[in-house]
């Protein structure tokens, strides 16, 4: 792991000038990329790195967390690996910070975002759920099983992720009184600014996708921003999980 000067965490690898960025949804790690990772090591021909977003996991918790802050983050890792050039792969959260970090504004050049699963749409009870999400305390649990399964939920992998998976237990901190989720719930506050626009701001190509089962965005929806978006067959809302061979066609197919 190797941790920049602004405090993100992030596993690296490979070598070269052009830069693959993983970039993990709201409420998980970069552990989420562990079953896509592997094609990563095979077949891109630079570097990566897999960042814990600010917030989330070994990373540092402290805000503020808008999308522009994460985009600062990862912007600020990039230049400290030495990378010319940025290519993102985002789920969710973190296919959106990808588009802001494609809009022009942090200095690095971003080549291509691929965004998996980014929910468009939101309803003002959903922004106000999430919001007061932000404003609960930290829960801690007895057992660290325990604090797996509330981290599985957050980030939505229950059901497809076992508690005692190394995924699982990489959301998950010993604190004082036991455990909790290795993520820091003011970091909900960033929900709000309308998506789409965010992603239309982008000015390097944006490619959306989703898992065709994914209850939080549909086709429709994401033809507004990419006229070119299309489902992945077979997956949910976690579709680098599900279907990671489909995912990672999308960005070198």
């Amino acid at each position: 792991m190797q941790l920049t000067r602004a405090g993100i965490s992030s596993r690296c690898g490979g070598s070269g000038n052009d830069l693959l960025l993983l970039l993990h949804g709201l409420g998980a790690t970069g552990a989420v990329w562990n079953r896509l990772l592997p094609l990563v090591e095979a077949s891109w021909p630079g570097s990566w790195a897999v960042p814990d977003l600010r917030g989330h996991g070994r990373s540092v918790a402290e805000p503020p967390y808008g999308y522009a802050m994460h985009a600062a983050d990862v912007a600020g890792l990039a230049v400290e690996a030495g990378a010319a050039r940025v290519t993102v792969l985002g789920h969710s959260f973190g296919g959106v910070v990808g588009a802001v970090l494609a809009g022009g504004w942090y200095g690095v050049e971003v080549t291509r975002v691929v965004a998996v699963g980014v929910k468009i749409d939101w309803t003002d009870d959903e922004v106000t759920r999430a919001r007061s999400l932000a404003a609960r305390p930290r829960q801690v649990f007895p057992t660290a099983a325990e604090a797996a399964d509330r981290h599985l939920r957050l980030a939505g992998l229950s059901g497809l992720v076992a508690p005692d998976d190394p995924v699982a237990l990489a959301g998950v901190q010993e604190v004082d009184g036991g455990f909790a989720p290795a993520l820091d719930p003011r970091a909900f506050a960033a929900v709000g600014p309308p998506v789409e626009t965010v992603l239309s701001r982008a000015v390097a190509p944006l490619r959306l996708a989703a898992g065709a089962a994914d209850p939080m965005v549909g086709l429709e929806a994401m033809r507004r921003v990419d006229p070119d978006a299309v489902l992945v067959e077979g997956a949910g809302h976690n579709a680098h999980w599900e279907a990671p061979d489909a995912v990672w066609s999308l960005l070198v197919g």
